[in-house]
């Protein structure tokens, strides 16, 4: 699997673009140009498109090829002739080639056993436009874009630390994607930064199109339906996680970023949580953590309870809910089950139909669906109102990937609470508890910090405290320097 690439380099320019001709044949869009230095013949490559001709045009090649004489040895033309900023030498073959398919340029000259790589990326690129994702009432308006370069310099804007560190390497045996991890030296926990390399040298694939290529090659846990790795779009939340002491990477053609190490309360936070004041905050986290509690709950309590516990209930509602299933020819159970995957269905739609249309045949096509299941009989009225409740506080969660989570457990509690009720509810809150407990993000509990024995890390948790209390790092991502204010 392998790439076979001689790696040496001649001393004969002609040689080198003979060998690269063959190598690199059947490609329409990659530019071989020969020309002479003084008498030292040289050859550039680079690719249509992919490359800045202007600058190739008048700094590289008017350059060399009309002050060529002012050089006595060739292996001055770098220092004198070469007038762009980033310029790498290799005596490697295959990292020349490497550089050259990623945009750059590349130049072989008579009696130089390297090849000059020249750095003249330049592509056509989407511009920095606003989440999509992970929308905000108040915050910045800039989200990452498919271009790393892009990416990076968006994190830097916000993070101007000479101890910040920015490692960039390639990954995928073919694609050789650019890679970057991000860190704030004296702050990051040193032994997840050691444990994401080591997972990181383990990349053995192909190609990697998107972030969520590494995410899943790296996670603790394969079998788990929860996020271990936290993915967003925005490039303010990369940097408050860097100054938490966290991990950013960032994959070349993708707009997410991942940041490790990832507990599940993370999941639950908004930018908007920092941004507006701490009452507020804390009210609206409240109603979030509500919102998660009835988008878990509510499906499953009204099977156990209209199917094994009817004793529990009001007699008036009772009556009220007997009446409402008068006609229904299957038991709650098959009810849910029902709107649930037509509530999947229609879901799944309008995440696949151009924005234009989506947003209108998903009312349109909730209204119709749960109006003409009421009338034919099919369900009851009070369980389209249930399910209904349950789809508006599941879109209440920030991370889509948790909500996805959240929906698998739902249905687990409701096969269980319609086989033995309330108990069963009980039986799969337990179960889902002790995997939560099992798991880990990069050596940190995942339930942090709620099993860690340190209280100070619940003043960011069901409630925000006021900024002034936030005086150090948490305490479960054992960072370097723990202090955050003075």
């Amino acid at each position: 699997m392998k790439e076979n690439i001689n790696d040496n380099i001649s001393d004969e320019a002609q040689i080198n673009l003979d060998y690269l001709k063959e190598l690199l044949k059947d490609n329409s869009d990659i530019i071989f140009r020969e020309f002479y230095i003084s008498n030292w013949k040289g050859v550039l490559i680079y690719i249509d498109g992919m490359t800045d001709k202007i600058l190739l045009d008048d700094y590289v090649l008017e350059t060399l090829m009309v002050m060529g004489d002012k050089v006595d040895k060739v292996t001055d033309i770098k220092e004198r002739l070469l007038t762009v900023t980033d310029v790498k030498e290799f005596s490697s073959m295959a990292d020349g080639v490497k550089y050259a398919l990623s945009g750059d340029c590349i130049i072989f000259i008579d009696g130089l056993k390297v090849c000059y790589v020249l750095g003249t990326r330049t592509w056509n690129a989407r511009g920095v436009t606003e989440p999509s994702s992970e929308t905000v009432v108040r915050g910045a308006r800039e989200s990452f874009t498919e271009t790393i370069r892009f990416n990076t310099v968006l994190v830097r804007r916000k993070i101007r630390d000479t101890r910040f560190k920015l490692e960039l390497k390639s990954y995928g045996i073919r694609s050789k994607t650019d890679v970057a991890i991000m860190y704030i030296d004296d702050i990051v926990n040193k032994e997840v930064l050691k444990e994401l390399r080591a997972r990181l040298e383990k990349v053995n694939i192909d190609a990697i199109l998107d972030s969520g290529y590494i995410e899943q090659i790296i996670e603790d846990n394969k079998w788990t339906p929860f996020p271990q790795i936290q993915s967003t779009e925005r490039p303010d939340v990369v940097a408050a996680g860097l100054y938490e002491g966290r991990i950013a990477i960032l994959v070349d053609n993708s707009p997410f970023a991942l940041i490790v190490p990832a507990a599940l309360p993370v999941f639950f936070q908004s930018p908007d949580d920092y941004y507006q004041r701490w009452f507020t905050s804390s009210i609206v986290r409240i109603i979030r953590f509500t919102a998660i509690l009835l988008s878990l709950l509510l499906p499953s309590l009204y099977i156990a309870i209209s199917s094994f516990h009817t004793e529990i209930i009001p007699i008036k509602l009772a009556y009220s809910i007997a009446a409402s299933r008068v006609g229904v020819p299957f038991p709650a159970f098959v009810e849910t089950l029902i709107m649930e995957l037509s509530l999947a269905f229609l879901l799944e739609a309008v995440v696949r139909l151009p924005r234009p249309i989506g947003s209108t045949i998903g009312i349109v096509g909730g209204l119709i669906i749960g109006q003409a299941a009421v009338s034919a009989g099919i369900v009851s009225p009070i369980m389209i109102i249930i399910v209904s409740i349950t789809a508006i506080t599941n879109f209440v969660v920030p991370n889509y990937e948790v909500s996805s989570a959240l929906r698998v457990i739902r249905i687990l509690l409701i096969i269980l609470s319609s086989i033995i009720g309330l108990y069963g509810i009980m039986l799969g809150g337990i179960i889902v508890l002790i995997h939560l407990i099992k798991l880990e993000s990069f050596g940190i509990p995942y339930l942090s910090p709620l099993v860690n024995p340190d209280i100070s890390d619940f003043k960011d948790l069901f409630i925000r405290m006021p900024m002034c209390f936030f005086k150090k790092r948490p305490v479960y991502l054992k960072t370097g320097d723990k202090i955050r204010q003075k």
